[in-house]
């Protein structure tokens, strides 16, 4: 809700593959780009008949779609990034979809520089999975968008090691992809990786770019040594050799400090 609130349109989730956890493609740096504000999440649904059937409006708007595309594009120009994929269902979705993919048309059409094209969802999630090598920064309405990011995650590890940016006009909020996990509450269980991470994103957002660098660095450096990490990410999820959130933080922060 807090982002329709705040208008933060656009949901920044890359996933990138770390030495020490093991995955079955090797060199994986995918960056969604979500929409954050409309499609089914706008919360339009009502009761036809109650218990029966219920309706959901979805809604895509030219507004939506070209800030979110024109922001997937600044950003791959921004990070030297050499594609921008739209997602979409216009083949069945012919008027959502289509407004989706004909604005992103017209966007692309604007950054010569950055190379474009799109795919349908469903073949875009199997081409993700068996060639995700070919995909650089994916273009997505909301629901699709996060769908697909956490099959990315799943590329690269799991939601332990997904962080998250949303990003309006003049206000960004920096949060794991994972969201909240209230049954793990003062569990000293849940892998830190990827809420670090989101204040990783949001060092280099505010220009700390060395400071970000050498965060990033100290988490790479405790995943791929492999001792001061937790459960999920053992080879076996019952490990004993498995530590806590906090014991893996403070080797981040070792790490950090001996940078």
């Amino acid at each position: 809700v807090y982002k329709r609130q705040l208008d933060l349109y656009a949901n920044v989730r890359p996933a990138r593959t770390m030495r020490g956890i093991p995955v079955c493609h090797d060199n994986v740096d995918v960056v969604v780009v979500r929409e954050n504000t409309e499609d089914l999440y706008a919360g339009i649904e009502h009761d036809v008949i109650p218990g029966v059937a219920a309706e959901s409006i979805r809604l895509i708007t030219r507004k939506g779609t070209e800030r979110l595309v024109r922001f997937a594009f600044e950003y791959a120009r921004t990070n030297d990034r050499r594609l921008v994929t739209a997602v979409h269902k216009a083949n069945i979705l012919k008027l959502t979809d289509g407004l989706f993919l004909s604005v992103a048309r017209e966007v692309a059409a604007e950054y010569p520089d950055i190379e474009f094209n799109d795919r349908i969802v469903d073949n875009m999630a199997m081409q993700i999975v068996q060639r995700p090598h070919e995909y650089d920064v994916l273009a997505c309405p909301n629901l699709f968008g996060d769908i697909l990011s956490d099959l990315c995650s799943g590329l690269v590890g799991g939601l332990g090691v997904a962080p998250g940016a949303n990003f309006g006009q003049g206000m960004a909020v920096f949060e794991p992809v994972h969201g909240s996990a209230p049954k793990y509450t003062g569990q000293n269980k849940v892998n830190p990786t990827a809420t670090i991470l989101s204040g990783v994103l949001m060092l280099r957002h505010l220009g700390e770019k060395e400071a970000a660098q050498r965060v990033e660095d100290a988490v790479r450096a405790v995943i791929a040594a492999g001792d001061a990490v937790t459960y999920d990410l053992k080879p076996a999820r019952d490990d004993p050799t498995a530590v806590g959130t906090q014991e893996m933080a403070d080797a981040i922060v070792e790490a950090i400090q001996a940078s």
